[in-house]
C-alpha cells in the first residue's frame, strides 16, 4: 500500500508523482487519484513572483493502481522508490535527504555536453552515460527484503500468520479478527527464553462462497481440527500435537467476554467430546485453550483459528501444494477426485483432501488426522521453497488470503506482533518439525466404539517430553548435551550391582497431587514387580515438586533396582551418610512429577513406540 491509496498526499512516491513532458522539456506532476491534492512541482515552487507558470499537461494514470501487486510501491513491483513528504507551511514537496528531484536530473543531463566540450561526440558520450545510469538494474527494495527475510514459518502457522509476517503494512491489520480470551493465554511465549505453545484450530464453520454445502451449514464452528504447536526454547525444533476431535476429556469452566464487555462463565463438562470445547454453549477459543492446558499440562500462550475458506484461499495463493496417493480416490462425500501418485491441489480439491475420511485407512477420524498431517507437511515444504519466497506476487496474495481467514487472540492481534512471531520461528528446519497424534485407546465404557480416551501410559509419556522440552526429532546439539549430562549422572549414582526385587524394602509416601498414589504404587510394585517387602506410609509431611528416594549406603543395590523399576532419574536418588540397621526400609516419596503407577517418573529420552508420527520434511503417500 503506498500513500496515494491511503489518501495521504504528504507521503507520495516521487517515482509515481513526476512525469516528463516532451512538449516543454520539463517534469510535471501527473494527476493523482480523486480526493488527493497534487503537490506543486519544484519548478513551479521556485519561480519568481509574478512569473507565469507553465501550464500542466494531463496524463492518464497507470492502470496499475498504487498498492496493488505489480504497481510501483507495491510488493509485486520491481522497485519501491523513496517516499516524499509535504511541508504543511509552504505546501511544497520536500525531497528526502539524498534524493534527486526530476529537474535536477534534467539540468545535469543538459550540462553534460558542455563539460564534454560541446562537441557532438561529447554530447553522445554524455547521453550514453545518462542512458547507462537510467538502465542500471534496481536494487531490491526494503519491502522485498522483508518478504524474503521473514519467509520460513511452519505450515499451519503459515496458514494462520506467516503471510502476514511477510508484508509489514497496516492494511492487513484491518483483515485480522481478534478474540479477547482473558487469562486463558498468558500473552507470553515468544520474545522470551522459554518454549512457545500456540493452539492452531481449524473449525467446521461453513463461511465463504460455496462452503455452505459441506455438512452442517449452520454449525457455529467447533474444534474440528486442533494442533498444539510446541516450539522449543532454543527455536531449533517443533512438535505439532494433533488432538482428535472425538477425544473424551474434561472441559473446565470458561469465562468468556460478551459483546457488551461483560464476562460470562460457561459451565464446564466432565467426560465431553473435545470438539465441543469450542462453539458449544457459547464457548470461545479461550475455552479450548483451557481444555488443552488441563489435558496436557502445558501452558497455551496464544491461539490462531481458521475456517474452511482458509484452506481454499491459501493453497490457491501459492499455486497449489503437492500430495501423494497410494491409490486413486473418488469420494462422493468430500468430492475428492485424484489419481494415484503425486498431484498438485488447490482450492476446492485441497479442502476436499483434508476433509476426506471414508477413502483412507479404516475411515476413522484418526486416519483423517494422518492425511491432514501429510498435507500440512507438504505446505511447509511449499512455503519454504524458493518458488514461494522469491515471488512477491504470491506473497502478497498469501498475505491477503491468510489475514482475511485468520482469527487470533488479542495478544498477537496486530501485524507487528505476528511479524515478530514469524521472524522468531522462521529458522526452524522442516526436518526438525514432527507431527504426532495424541496416543489414544477406544473408550472402554462404550459398546459401540465411537470415541477415544488418552492412552493411560503413552499419553503421559508424550506430555512429559513436551513439558520438558524434549524434541521428537533428531536435533544433534540437544541430543549430545542430554546424553553427556545423563551419562555423568548415571555413572555417579546408578553404576553397580542391583538387588533382587524380592529383597527391596521400601516405604512409599504420597507427596504429590494424585490422591491414592502411594497405595496404587504399592499395589503395582507388589503385584507386578515382585517387590513384596514394601509398605504404604500414607501422605508425606509436605508436598514435593520431584519424587525422591532416600536410602542408606548399604541399601545402594536396592535403590538401583527400585530406580530401574520406577524409571527414576539419577537426580531422584538421595544417599544418606549412615548405614541402615536391621530391616529398616528405604523411603520413596512421590512428588508432583509422579504421573501414575508404572509410568516412568523421568521424561523418556525417546518417544513411546508405535505412536503415529509424520516428519515435516518427508512426503508420504496416503493409503
Amino acid at each position: 500500500m503506498d500513500a496515494q491509496s491511503r489518501g495521504q498526499a504528504g507521503d507520495i512516491d516521487p517515482a509515481d508523482q513526476w512525469v516528463f513532458d516532451p512538449d516543454t522539456g520539463d517534469y510535471k506532476l501527473r494527476p493523482l487519484s480523486p480526493g488527493v491534492p497534487p503537490s506543486p512541482s519544484p519548478a513551479a515552487a521556485t519561480q519568481a513572483p509574478g512569473t507565469p507558470r507553465t501550464p500542466r499537461t494531463s496524463r492518464t494514470p497507470s492502470p496499475s493502481s498504487p498498492g496493488s501487486p505489480g504497481s510501483p510501491g507495491s510488493p509485486g513491483s520491481p522497485r519501491s522508490a523513496p517516499r516524499s513528504t509535504t511541508s504543511h507551511a509552504t505546501g511544497r514537496a520536500a525531497v528526502p535527504s539524498g534524493a534527486e528531484v526530476p529537474r535536477q536530473r534534467r539540468r545535469r543531463a543538459d550540462d553534460a555536453p558542455a563539460k564534454a566540450g560541446g562537441t557532438p561526440e561529447g554530447r553522445r558520450a554524455a547521453g550514453g552515460r545518462a542512458a547507462s545510469r537510467r538502465k542500471a538494474k534496481p536494487k531490491k527494495s526494503k519491502k522485498q527484503k522483508v518478504l524474503l527475510w521473514t519467509g520460513g514459518v511452519t505450515a499451519f502457522l503459515l496458514v494462520g500468520t506467516s503471510a502476514a509476517a511477510y508484508v509489514l503494512y497496516n492494511h492487513f491489520n484491518g483483515n485480522l479478527n481478534t478474540v479477547d480470551v482473558g487469562d486463558a493465554g498468558d500473552g507470553g511465549g515468544f520474545g522470551g527464553d522459554g518454549p512457545v505453545n500456540i493452539l492452531l484450530i481449524g473449525t467446521d464453520k461453513r463461511t465463504g462462497a460455496g462452503n455452505e454445502g459441506y455438512g452442517d451449514k449452520n454449525s457455529p464452528g467447533h474444534a474440528d481440527t486442533t494442533f498444539l504447536f510446541h516450539v522449543s526454547a532454543d527455536r531449533s525444533n517443533a512438535t505439532v500435537l494433533s488432538i482428535p476431535r472425538d477425544l473424551i476429556t474434561d472441559i473446565p469452566d470458561c469465562p468468556t467476554k460478551q459483546e457488551g464487555g461483560e464476562t460470562e462463565i460457561v459451565p464446564g463438562e466432565q467426560g465431553a467430546r473435545f470438539n465441543t470445547s469450542l462453539g458449544q454453549a457459547g464457548r470461545d477459543p479461550g475455552c479450548t485453550m483451557r481444555t488443552v492446558k488441563e489435558l496436557t499440562g502445558l501452558d497455551v500462550h496464544h491461539f490462531m483459528m481458521a475456517d474452511f475458506n482458509a484452506v481454499k484461499t491459501m493453497t490457491t495463493a501459492v499455486g497449489g501444494v503437492e500430495v501423494c496417493l497410494d491409490k486413486p480416490v473418488k469420494d462422493d462425500k468430500s468430492h475428492l477426485d485424484l489419481p494415484a501418485g503425486v498431484s498438485v491441489i488447490e482450492g476446492e480439491q485441497a479442502l476436499a483432501f483434508v476433509r476426506t475420511r471414508k477413502s483412507f485407512g479404516n475411515s476413522s477420524d484418526l486416519d483423517r488426522i494422518k492425511i491432514q498431517q501429510q498435507f500440512l507437511s507438504s505446505m511447509i515444504r511449499k512455503f519454504k521453497s524458493n518458488d514461494t519466497l522469491t515471488d512477491p506476487g504470491k506473497l502478497w496474495s498469501l498475505a491477503e488470503a491468510a489475514t482475511k481467514a485468520l482469527t487470533v487472540d488479542t495478544g498477537i492481534g496486530t501485524i507487528k506482533k505476528l511479524s515478530d512471531l514469524g521472524r522468531e520461528l522462521s529458522g526452524i528446519n522442516p526436518k526438525n518439525i514432527s507431527f504426532v497424534t495424541l496416543p489414544v485407546i477406544d473408550n472402554p465404557v462404550e459398546k459401540v466404539k465411537a470415541t477415544v480416551v488418552p492412552d493411560p501410559v503413552k499419553a503421559p509419556q508424550l506430555f512429559a517430553m513436551m513439558q520438558n522440552d524434549i524434541s521428537l526429532t533428531e536435533v544433534e546439539k540437544k541430543e549430545k548435551a542430554a546424553k553427556k549430562k545423563a551419562q555423568k549422572e548415571q555413572a555417579a549414582l546408578l553404576e553397580g550391582p542391583r538387588a533382587d526385587a524380592s529383597e527391596v524394602r521400601v516405604e512409599v509416601l504420597n507427596g504429590g497431587e494424585i490422591a491414592g498414589a502411594a497405595q496404587a504404587t504399592l499395589t503395582w510394585l507388589q503385584n507386578t514387580q515382585n517387590v513384596l517387602k514394601s509398605s504404604n506410609g500414607g501422605n508425606a509431611p509436605e508436598q514435593l515438586p520431584k519424587t525422591v528416594l532416600e536410602y542408606a549406603p548399604n541399601q545402594a543395590d536396592q535403590a538401583r533396582k527400585l530406580a530401574d523399576l520406577m524409571g527414576l532419574p539419577a537426580s531422584a536418588l538421595k544417599q544418606g551418610t549412615e548405614d541402615a540397621e536391621g530391616l529398616e526400609p528405604m523411603t520413596l516419596t512421590l512428588g508432583a512429577d509422579f504421573q501414575g503407577a508404572g509410568i516412568p517418573v523421568t521424561a523418556p529420552a525417546k518417544a513411546p513406540e508405535d505412536i503415529q508420527k509424520v516428519e515435516a520434511d518427508k512426503q508420504i503417500c496416503a493409503k
